[in-house]
């Protein structure tokens, strides 16, 4: 038999929370996006770098114009980078502000706990 530990009844506690568990669903998708190394190393050069084509991030991480493009692919479903054409060359940068600060954010974060940087 399982003893109830807490009645839940304390005044420092908020009132009951309903988590909206399909906007937690698809925030955790979004943040899955970014657990691959290979496509951070692509935003954190697109951050760094600006705007760049395929051959151009393929060249700068040393990794096959292939995979790059492959990673490319999932980083603009999840809307994180966002194609440009001039011509037959397509140049890709961050989505939008929103990327960059969640970047940096976790960066700045890792930096942190490193004992990098101080906040």
């Amino acid at each position: 038999m399982d003893k109830k530990i807490c009645d839940g009844n304390h005044e420092h506690c908020p009132a009951k929370i309903t988590p909206d568990y399909d906007r937690l669903y698809d925030l955790s998708e979004f943040f899955k996006v970014f657990g691959d190394s290979t496509r951070i190393s692509i935003i954190s050069v697109l951050h760094e770098g600006g705007e760049m084509c395929v051959c151009d991030i393929a060249d700068t991480l040393g990794i096959s114009q292939s995979a790059i493009s492959h990673q490319l692919r999932i980083l603009r479903t999840a809307a994180l980078v966002k194609p440009r054409r001039d011509g037959k060359t397509i140049y890709y940068s961050l989505d939008d502000e929103h990327v960059s600060e969640i970047y940096e954010v976790g960066l700045q974060h890792i930096l942190h706990k490193r004992g990098e940087i101080e906040l």
